[in-house]
């Protein structure tokens, strides 16, 4: 039966319940009817979560509380975050990388303190809603009614309505789910579980699954919202959330790729003539490189930092572009990585600049992302050097758990505004310049923003976003004056997260026209809708598409 999501008072999620391994079908063992296609679902459900026991994936959930606004309809009030790595060969096991008191039992509080009254959410609530039903997902429990057939981006689904059979049991899933028409395994489900009480609250959502290898779906997306949900009979809650999956692959990919480059490589050559001896400037900069790769690599390997990518070649092109304009000649040059999280965050390892996910999600243009990486530049023109203990490698021997608090790597007030200031200089110089007024806005409103969601714009590795005065007094008054300015874009709404091997890539949507002011949600929590596709699927399809494209779709199927 399906555990608790959330809960007034802390519940403890007991294992997932124990599954019988069954043998994939063979493929000449195709269904003939509609209770064999059913079956099949069952079968492939029942095994898939069996699948999961191999993996122990990162988890992060971020939460926004909302509340009425005049303009908006609803605005953040407040917000939560957890991130932590699951490890499901112990039932859904949580360890928090957030708070390292927590022994992954960390609470969200939604209204209040921890009063009688006080709304809490708990993170392996959100994790749960990942499985349909973990020990009873069968006709006995359940009826499956067909709907119609719908494309879930180029993957074509037989959607089913399910519902809980009569003195079924609480918590079983109500809602419908998604069956690709293949090997009919559940690809997306959206509804809620059954039979709350005064003390346990079961909420709605949207979950969504990742072809990541051959037959193979796992969970990465799940989206959840209430509003206007009664407790304690005078309190009342909205909210809307986020939970992303990734690290499924960790370690793995990068160790085939080495292993493969290894055999290719041509044969070193030995030029004698090259003068190989380092001055000690130079050796300090080899030291200090090492100290940053150190860092960054045991970054990657636990999944917080993404593989190099097609989204660092887009940072280091502006970089590139800030240098060029201002005759820099910065060496070692300078590179570009991104955090996978969501919270709003970037910083320098020596002659790295380190965007999280999220920052770059909200980010309206680029003349806002030359403004946070000309600030970062100048960290590194200034010579903000990492500290060079860790390139000693047993400074990297750490538990997951204490990353956070190992690796906090912040700077100095002082060494802060020195940066501003030459970020500032270096925009002044380059073909931005005219275009700062966005940047303004940006910083601007995330500053007006930081009160309400103090969990989103906060760093857990290096250093708020600094806002630069001077941007911040060109921004316009009022971006409602303007129906095409955007101060900031939704969470999401830059980037694209592949959960099995922690690649990100730029979505590629299609531009909107003029954006009703409800519709701007700057820094906000949406929807996913992500573009399906199949694994090995070599077609340059859009990974984004909008929840209007596929309405559009599915009428035209019928």
């Amino acid at each position: 039966m399906c555990k608790v999501a959330a809960a007034i008072f802390i519940l403890i999620l007991s294992g997932l319940g124990a599954i019988a391994v069954t043998a994939a079908p063979k493929p000449a063992d195709q269904a003939r009817t509609m209770d064999d296609l059913v079956d099949r679902v069952i079968t492939n459900e029942n095994r898939a979560n069996q699948q999961i026991r191999q993996y122990s994936p990162l988890v992060e959930t971020y939460i926004q509380n909302l509340k009425p606004d005049k303009d908006l309809g609803y605005a953040p009030a407040s917000d939560k975050y957890f991130l932590g790595r699951v490890d499901f060969s112990k039932g859904a096991a949580l360890v928090s990388l957030t708070d390292t008191n927590s022994k992954g039992k960390k609470i969200f509080v939604s209204i209040g303190n921890f009063s009688p009254f006080a709304m809490q959410f708990l993170p392996v609530g959100f994790l749960q809603m990942i499985f349909i039903d973990t020990n009873s997902f069968d006709k006995q429990h359940y009826k499956f009614d067909y709907v119609h057939r719908e494309f879930l981006g180029e993957v074509r689904c037989l959607v089913f309505d399910v519902t809980p059979q009569e003195k079924s049991g609480k918590g079983r899933f109500l809602g419908r789910i998604w069956v690709e028409d293949q090997d009919f395994n559940i690809v997306r489900f959206n509804g809620h579980y059954t039979g709350g009480g005064r003390s346990s609250y079961y909420f709605h959502f949207d979950s969504w699954r990742t072809n990541v290898q051959p037959g193979l779906w796992m969970p990465s997306f799940v989206y959840s919202e209430e509003r206007e949900l009664r407790y304690a009979l005078v309190k009342k809650l909205d909210f809307k959330g986020q939970t992303r999956l990734w690290g499924y692959n960790l370690g793995r990919a990068a160790q085939e790729q080495e292993l493969s480059k290894m055999f290719v490589e041509a044969p070193v050559q030995d030029d004698t003539k090259t003068a190989n001896d380092l001055t000690p400037v130079q050796a300090q900069r080899a030291w200090d490189r090492q100290a940053e790769e150190n860092v960054a690599d045991h970054l990657e390997r636990i999944g917080l930092m993404a593989p190099r990518g097609e989204v660092d070649k887009v940072l280091e092109a502006v970089v590139n572009n800030l240098e060029v304009t201002n005759n820099l000649d910065i060496q070692p040059e300078v590179r570009c990585r991104v955090l996978m999280t969501t919270t709003l965050e970037s910083f320098t390892l020596g002659h790295t600049i380190v965007l999280s996910r999220g920052l770059i999600d909200v980010l309206p243009d680029e003349a806002s992302l030359a403004t946070v990486i000309a600030h970062e530049l100048g960290h590194v023109a200034l010579g903000h050097r990492v500290d060079s203990n860790y390139a000693f490698f047993d400074r990297l021997l750490v538990e997951d758990k204490n990353t956070f608090r190992h690796f906090y790597i912040a700077r100095t007030d002082a060494e802060e505004q020195a940066a501003s200031a030459k970020g500032f200089q270096y925009l002044n110089n380059s073909a931005y310049r005219n275009q700062l007024g966005n940047a303004g806005l940006f910083l601007a409103a995330m500053q007006s923003r930081q009160k309400q969601l103090p969990n989103l714009i906060s760093a857990h590795l290096g250093d708020l976003v600094r806002v630069i005065a001077d941007l911040k007094t060109a921004a316009p008054a009022d971006a409602r004056q303007n129906p095409q300015m955007l101060a900031a874009l939704p969470i999401g709404g830059r980037v694209k997260l592949d959960p099995w091997f922690d690649k990100l890539d730029l979505l590629k949507s299609k531009p909107l026209g003029t954006n009703a002011e409800p519709e701007k949600m700057p820094f906000e929590v949406t929807a996913f809708m992500p573009y399906l596709t199949r694994f090995g699927s070599e077609a340059a399809k859009p990974v984004a598409i909008s929840a209007a494209e596929q309405e559009n779709q599915k009428n035209h199927q019928h």
